[in-house]
C-alpha cells in the first residue's frame, strides 16, 4: 500500500446497541480496508482501518452517516503511520 496512513475514529451519539459495529465491518470490508472496530466503556465506538488518505476521508463520512438505528454527532479522527498488524477487518 503506497502512502499508507492508519486512522483511528473514536465515534460519539448513540452508537451502541444499535448494530453500528455491524455496519461498520460491512463497509469496511466492502472497501477492502484492514482493521477493527470496538465499543468502549464510555459508550463511543473506536475503529481503526489502514488506507490511503482519500479513502480514509470517504470512510469518514460513512461513519458520519451511521447505520439506520444510530445517531452519530461526532467523530474524533486521529492519523498515524501505518502498522500493516490486521489481515482483515473485525469486530473485537
Amino acid at each position: 500500500m503506497s502512502d499508507c496512513i492508519r486512522a483511528t475514529y473514536k465515534i460519539h451519539g448513540h452508537v451502541q446497541g444499535v448494530g453500528f459495529r455491524y455496519f461498520v465491518q460491512r463497509n469496511a470490508t466492502e472497501m477492502a480496508l484492514k482493521g477493527y472496530v470496538k465499543n468502549l466503556y464510555d459508550g463511543t465506538v473506536e475503529c481503526v482501518v489502514e488506507s490511503d488518505l482519500q479513502t480514509i476521508e470517504l470512510f469518514k463520512s460513512i461513519l458520519k452517516r451511521g447505520s439506520s438505528r444510530s445517531h452519530v454527532t461526532n467523530i474524533e479522527m486521529a492519523l498515524s503511520e501505518c502498522k500493516n498488524n490486521h489481515n482483515s477487518f473485525e469486530i473485537i
